[in-house]
């Protein structure tokens, strides 16, 4: 019989979390609010490199345009790794953590690029 590694099971457990945590964030509606303390946050840690608009080129060619994130990932589902520290992404990007109060508005902030005026 193989043996599991330890590892394993403290994985699926995160994803697990990940998960829970994304599908508390998506049953949430958002507030007007609570985007605006998005956008707060992506001003103070993201606008560096990225653009936090539905117009502007990112100032750091490497770094996505958030209004784009939508067509590569559903953003819910960057709760875990918003909890957890972002390690990757384009080369610069520094790690940071964003607490479960932050990662809700961050998101909504991210899903109100994608609505079209």
């Amino acid at each position: 019989m193989p043996s599991r590694s330890p590892l394993a099971g403290g994985c699926r457990a995160i994803l697990a979390g990940g998960l829970a945590l994304g599908l508390a964030v998506s049953a949430v509606p958002a507030t007007a609010a609570s985007i605006q303390r998005g956008l707060t946050l992506a001003r103070t840690h993201c606008a560096t490199c990225h653009a936090i608009d539905r117009v502007s080129p990112s100032p750091l060619t490497a770094a996505p345009a958030f209004r784009d994130l939508h067509r590569s990932y559903a953003v819910e589902n960057l709760s875990e790794a918003l909890a957890e520290g972002i390690m990757t992404g384009h080369p610069s990007m520094p790690q940071f953590r964003f607490d479960p109060d932050q990662i809700e508005d961050f998101i909504a902030f991210l899903k109100s690029l994608e609505r079209r005026r």
